[in-house]
Parts: C-alpha cells; sequence; structure tokens
C-alpha cells in the first residue's frame, strides 16, 4: 500500500467513525502533501528521519508514511480495520448490499470537505455504480450554496469527469431549500437539467405546523422534486460544525407521506448519525402511505459515505423492503424514474 493510500483509507476509516474533524483533516493534509511530494524525496526523508520537517506531518503521520514505503500495513491502520464496527444484522447486511449508489452528497463546491473526484472515487471503491452529487443551493449561505451560474460551471465538471470515470457516473443534482411558500431555491429550468434534485427544509423549522405542512406538501408537488430530504430536520446528537441538539419540526406527517406517495416523491432516509430521520414512527407512517425512499448518506466527507449502513438497519427495522428503495435501481432505471419517464 502506497503511503498516500494508507493516509487516505486511514481518514475515510475515521470519518466513519465519526472521529473529531481536526484528526481526519490531519491525516488528509498529509496525503496531500505526500502526493505533492516525488517518491525519491519522500524516500529520502524517510531514510533520514525528517519527514516530520514536512508542514503538516507529524509523529503519527510521519510512522504511517515510514511503514507504508516499507511494505508494511501500517499499525494505525491495522487496529482501525481491526475495529471498523459491529456486523449488520441479516436483513440490514441485505439492504445495504441491494443499494446500487447514493442520492445525497456534498463536495468542497458547497460545505463538503473534499473535491468531486475524491467523493466519486470513494463511492465507486465502495461498490456504488453512482453517486448523486446535491451540493446547496443559494439561500444557504452558510453552505457555500451554489448560484445558477456556479451550478452551470459545476455541471461541465461533472461532465468531465463522467468520461474518465466511466461506467461509473457522477449523477448531477442539487439538495434545494425549500423556501417559506414551498418554492425551490434555484432556477426552474436548471433543475430542469438535473439528474436528482433533494428538496430540504433548512430554515424557520419552528415554523406553524399548518403553514409547515403547506410549505412541505407545495414543494413535494413540483415536478423537479425527486427526494424529500431529512424531513423534520432534528438533530439527535449534539456536536461538530451542526451545535446541539434541535428538535423535530412540527407538520401533518400523514399529510406529507400521502403527497410524496401520490407524486412519486422519494422519502429520504437519511443515514448521518446526528439526524437518522425520518424517526421510526414516522417512518412506519410512510411505509403505510406506500412511499418509496432513498436511503443516503448525506456525506460531507468520503469516510462517510459508508454511513449507509445506519439507515439501512433502520429502513430494515421498520419494514421498508429494497424494492421500494429507488437508489437499488440500476443508473438507468433510477433516471427514468427522476425524470418521470
Amino acid at each position: 500500500m502506497e503511503p498516500v493510500e494508507a493516509l487516505r483509507r486511514i481518514a475515510f476509516l475515521l470519518e466513519r467513525a465519526h472521529e473529531p474533524t481536526y484528526r481526519v483533516r490531519a491525516f488528509r493534509k498529509a496525503a496531500d502533501l505526500v502526493e505533492a511530494t516525488s517518491p525519491d524525496a519522500l524516500r529520502d526523508r524517510a531514510r533520514d528521519g525528517t519527514l516530520t520537517d514536512l508542514p503538516g506531518i507529524g509523529k503519527v503521520t510521519a510512522l504511517v508514511i515510514d511503514e507504508a514505503l516499507r511494505g508494511e500495513a501500517p499499525v494505525y491502520l491495522r487496529r482501525l480495520e481491526a475495529t471498523e464496527g459491529e456486523p449488520l444484522d441479516e436483513a440490514t447486511a441485505a439492504l445495504r448490499s441491494a443499494l446500487r449508489g447514493d442520492l445525497h452528497t456534498h463536495s468542497d463546491w458547497s460545505d463538503g470537505g473534499s473535491p468531486i473526484r475524491e467523493m466519486a472515487e470513494t463511492a465507486r471503491s465502495l461498490g456504488h455504480e453512482y453517486l448523486a452529487l446535491t451540493d446547496h443551493s443559494p439561500r444557504l449561505t452558510v453552505a457555500n450554496g451554489l448560484s445558477a451560474d456556479r451550478l452551470r460551471r459545476q455541471l461541465d465538471v461533472v461532465a468531465e469527469l463522467n468520461e474518465e470515470l466511466a461506467p461509473f457516473r457522477i449523477l448531477t443534482g442539487i439538495e434545494v431549500d425549500i423556501l417559506d411558500d414551498g418554492a425551490l431555491d434555484q432556477d426552474p429550468d436548471l433543475l430542469g437539467r438535473l439528474d436528482v434534485v433533494v428538496a430540504s427544509v433548512h430554515s424557520k423549522l419552528r415554523m406553524d405546523r399548518v403553514a409547515m405542512t403547506k410549505r412541505m406538501v407545495a414543494a413535494v408537488a413540483n415536478p423537479r422534486v425527486n427526494v424529500l430530504g431529512h424531513c423534520t430536520g432534528r438533530i439527535v446528537k449534539a456536536g461538530g460544525k451542526r451545535g446541539g441538539l434541535r428538535p423535530e419540526s412540527e407538520f401533518d406527517a400523514a399529510l406529507v407521506f400521502d403527497a410524496c406517495a401520490a407524486y412519486d416523491v422519494a422519502v429520504e432516509i437519511n443515514s448521518r448519525p446526528e439526524r437518522l430521520d425520518p424517526p421510526k414512527r414516522l417512518l412506519r407512517l410512510a411505509v403505510e402511505a406506500g412511499c418509496r425512499f432513498s436511503i443516503d448518506s448525506d456525506a460531507h466527507a468520503p469516510g462517510q459515505l459508508d454511513w449507509q449502513h445506519y439507515g439501512c438497519e433502520r429502513a430494515a427495522r421498520c419494514g421498508v423492503t429494497a424494492g421500494r428503495v429507488v437508489n437499488t435501481l440500476p443508473a438507468d432505471a433510477l433516471l427514468a424514474w427522476s425524470r418521470g419517464a
């Protein structure tokens, strides 16, 4: 294993384990530095014991580099891989193995931490056939949301990457804000060009129950919407950029899920450990309403792409079958569904 590969694998496992961001960043920074250093210079420094003279290389990352250069599996990496987590039960594992992609992810074009290419290559390494890139829309300025011009430029970048990465496919998309009146925060014609549109509420989460219900139903009824993202907006685990706990938004879930079923909009099962949205009681209600689902990571970094098993576990517990999960479909079938074909 090359040093860059080892460092990035460690960062991936730390992200998946929800370890502190600063720890992950240290390994990613070291990987970028090693990648920019010639192999001969790196070996010379390892031989002379001067790896830590490089900015951003500490004792731990230097040891990983040195062990990899010697052809050994780094001890740090071996420890992480030996303690990756509990095995999934049979139903959860079957659902996870049925997933062909992920319909909600973020890159460093908005509030994600890694380039599009790295997110795509990681998704491919996890066995995905496709990955929907759904960076934020412009209203969410705190997340560096994409203006129409920036989104158009991103489409060009994705087209170029798809030529290189085929048959793996990056699906064009957006996580578009649902505005106060249920309208969508992006140019309608531009939304029509995208493969996948995830619509989510990010503001005025304490809106009156009736008003919130009308807002969400209006968005679901929009023909450009494919997935209703993290429907309650709750945060159940404090920490990280998202701060403290957040209660669920109040809305008539039966009406919203009936609208999702009627307009064939998938209800997202958001797999982020701090979200786990919707809660199980609402997830069961959506199953009873006849909804489709999308089990998504909402990843903001490569290691988080492997969080889908959290969503799969909750889906299995609530009676969601693989046939009702849209991202078990092959890419062509998924696009036929998302485009209403």
